[in-house]
């Protein structure tokens, strides 16, 4: 054997002089995440990390056998020995087999387990087998025979499905797992497959979760899900099904359920699941970054303008709208007796989509489209009727004047709705309430605000008056001071304060804006609804210099990959890059704090709004506890916001859990044309950070102030400062690219 493996790695050393003859390097086939792409190359040649399987064939015997070939191989296609012995890295199996009944939609599985729970007591459910690789037929081959057997008189006639999984253990060579699966359907008397399980696709998940992989990485994908969850799967301790359409329902609902929130009479009850190994996960906190109802993030339609791909039954939600499905989401709604149901009782699902067709003619009908429409998304939904839906704001800024430093810069933009149509702003002067034309519908524009920060190398700490502060911008409301249009909805506007005297460099200007309109609904009659304009820019130079915009850290896009359309302080704020104006190096929430009746929080340290130590405090939620850290701010009104609990959604390599995976930086932050990631490695501010909170106080240098937002123990702070003197920060002669703790390194999966 010792021989055969010195063989192995004769060729292996063989590989890589050729390639160095040929001036390639293996490791820049793997990307900047894993940990390959980083090490030694002749390492990379010996072990070729990654793992693929491809199934070569499945059968089920007329006894109920079920046999599946498969075939492992590195990302070469060079073969792997599953044991370990002959190629490196033993590899550990997953099996499930799942049938769909004819006649039906959903999986029953072989492959099944019993369950034990104070609930149900003793249940059959589907599970995987942990073992094999079953029997070498040949390089990398192998047959695998299952433990679970297709009962007597099974249907050799219905789709059945094989999903096989792996784990190639690399950690002895430093390097990490390699995962890899695979499903494949077939008919057992070697008909052609026609009925398949096709709804939601892997890709959509992916989108917010990362990497869809579940049960300490036994389940791979969508695919594989469907095979599991479905009717016949069931949480004995809680009572709860694990039927994918109602579990995935209400945990995306999470602590927005009508059963979590309970009524003035009734308390609410924790939607919790005892899954794999009857271990407990409270969904009751869940909330959906994109809103629940944005029924397409998950049910992804093919779309080319979106280059989205869909599944091939994308639409079922669409056309077969069912009690199960619906209630999941509405489960204060009794079908049985017609409670909180306005179309009364529903024995069956025969009528569901009488009522609830795809889409109807206008916003907040019955329609499920419409019942599930999202204020800021009407326009997109229901453009075909402009007159009775919102139109969203369009504000464009055609161009300053007066910008130089000590200046009162004035302003163009023009004002119009999506359609072309000029906004009259003398509606912004004051917003009725309610909204009552007699056509049913109307608009107002609540206000239009610009903010003007600066300069674009740093924000933080320039003040543009002694009645504004040194918070680094300044914002004016264009209805307070109104601004002038003509019919035509071209308009200027002139601020109130000036640019600071001794300003240098490139400044931006940012604009939003709320539009108030009256929309007729099917069942609540006229209805106020609020959108907003998407933000903004113009950059300008405030003393002849070349114009210098502000670096890319992270962009509208990237920021809705979960949060589909981002926004805060109301609808109007949408960008990233109008977030960053106001929360820079300088800005606390201190004079929120002032506002509160809580004398610990009123008299207690203010909290940095710095942006990237928010954001990343914020989605390390969960996390902090362990780091004996914690991100609570005070809003508006002395109302405390506490993040600590916030569980960032994208899963690690082995699977979804109680901790947010934060090691792929690049789901946020932006890259170069040369793959690198623009920020992290490492964060570019330039401004010490005001930060009376943390552990370096009251203001901590740049670097150190983005990397804290993740990093919040106590001793990272110490590591921090013992490499901060009075020339700066040295976090660049180790964490910087090529540096061996090159910060994209150490993010590694």
């Amino acid at each position: 054997m010792k021989r055969l493996y010195d063989v192995v790695r004769i060729a292996a050393f063989v590989a890589l002089i050729s390639l160095c003859l040929t001036g390639q390097t293996k490791k820049h086939e793997y990307s900047k995440r894993d940990k390959a792409f980083y090490a030694d190359p002749a390492l990379v040649a010996f072990v070729n990390p990654g793992l693929n399987i491809t199934i070569n064939s499945a059968k089920i015997s007329s006894a109920g056998a079920i046999t599946v070939t498969y075939t492992l191989t590195d990302p070469n296609g060079q073969p792997l020995d599953a044991a370990g012995a002959t190629t490196p890295g033993a590899i550990g199996m997953t099996f499930i087999a799942s049938y769909i009944p004819k006649g039906q939609e959903q999986y029953v599985a072989y492959t099944t387990a019993s369950a034990t729970g104070a609930k149900l007591n003793t249940v059959t459910r589907p599970d995987f087998e942990i073992g094999g690789p079953g029997t070498s037929v040949g390089p990398g081959q192998y047959q695998y025979t299952f433990q679970a057997q297709a009962p007597a008189g099974f249907d050799p006639t219905v789709t059945t499905t094989i999903a096989v999984n792996g784990d190639r253990d690399l950690t002895s060579f430093n390097l990490s797992h390699a995962y890899g699966s695979a499903t494949f359907n077939f008919v057992p008397n070697g008909s052609a497959v026609t009925v398949t399980r096709d709804v939601i696709r892997t890709a959509s998940c992916d989108t917010c979760h990362d990497q869809l992989v579940f049960h300490g990485a036994h389940a791979f994908g969508m695919e594989e899900c469907v095979l599991c969850h479905q009717p016949q799967n069931v949480d004995p301790t809680s009572g709860n099904t694990l039927d994918l359409k109602v579990m995935v329902h209400k945990i995306h609902m999470g602590s927005s359920l009508p059963s979590v929130i309970g009524t003035s009479t009734t308390p609410g009850v924790p939607y919790v699941i005892y899954g794999y190994r009857n271990f407990p996960t409270d969904f009751s906190k869940v909330v959906d970054p994109a809103m629940a109802q944005r029924c397409e993030v998950c049910h992804t339609q093919t779309s080319t303008t979106l280059k989205t791909t869909g599944g091939a039954q994308a639409t079922a939600y669409l056309t077969k709208p069912s009690r199960l499905a619906c209630g999941a989401c509405h489960d204060d709604v009794n079908f049985a007796n017609g409670t909180n149901h306005a179309g009364g009782v529903q024995p069956d699902d025969n009528e569901c989509a009488t009522c609830h067709i795809p889409q109807g003619e206008v916003p907040f009908d019955a329609s499920i489209k419409g019942a599930h429409v999202v204020e800021n998304d009407t326009p997109f939904f229901y453009p075909q009727n402009p007159d009775t839906a919102i139109t969203s704001v369009v504000v464009n800024i055609t161009g300053l004047t007066n910008t130089n430093a000590g200046q009162k810069p004035t302003v163009a933009f023009t004002l119009k709705d999506m359609n072309g149509k000029p906004i009259p702003l003398n509606n912004g002067n004051s917003c009725p309430e309610p909204l009552l034309p007699s056509s049913g519908a109307g608009s107002c524009l609540e206000d239009i605000q610009f903010t003007i920060a600066g300069p674009t190398s740093d924000y933080g700490y320039t003040s543009f008056g002694s009645d504004v502060g040194p918070v680094g911008y300044v914002s004016e409301d264009a209805t307070v001071n109104p601004a002038t249009c003509d019919a035509s909805g071209n308009c200027t506007y002139t601020f109130q304060h000036a640019i600071p005297a001794n300003a240098t460099g490139t400044y931006r200007m940012g604009v939003e804006s709320e539009r108030v309109e009256n929309v007729q609904t099917t069942f609540h009659g006229v209805q106020q609804e609020e959108s907003g304009t998407p933000n903004s820019f113009f950059d300008f130079s405030v003393d002849g210099s070349p114009v210098t915009p502000r670096r890319t850290v992270v962009t509208r896009a990237t920021c809705d990959r979960c949060h589909i359309q981002p926004f805060g302080h109301g609808n109007r704020r949408k960008d990233p890059e109008l977030c960053v104006m106001c929360h820079n190096p300088s800005l606390t929430d201190s004079a929120n704090r002032a506002m509160s009746t809580v004398p610990a929080i009123k008299n207690g340290p203010a909290q940095s709004l710095n942006f990237n130590f928010l954001i990343h405090r914020i989605h390390d939620g969960v996390n902090l506890a362990a780091d004996g850290a914690s991100y609570a701010m005070v809003s508006g009104g002395g109302q405390v916001r506490d993040f600590s609990n916030t569980l960032y959604p994208a899963f690690g390599p082995s699977g979804g859990g109680g901790a947010p995976y934060l090691q792929n930086c690049q789901m946020c932050h932006t890259q170069d044309a040369n793959g690198v990631n623009t920020e992290e490695n490492l964060p570019l501010g330039l401004n010490a950070v005001t930060n009376p909170q943390y552990y370096i106080n009251p203001t901590v240098q740049p670097i150190a102030g983005a990397c804290a937002g993740c990093h919040a123990a106590k001793d990272a702070a110490a590591h921090f400062l013992a490499n901060t003197d009075s020339l700066g920060e040295s976090c660049t002669v180790c964490h910087v690219a090529p540096a061996q703790f090159d910060v994209d390194a150490v993010h590694t999966k």
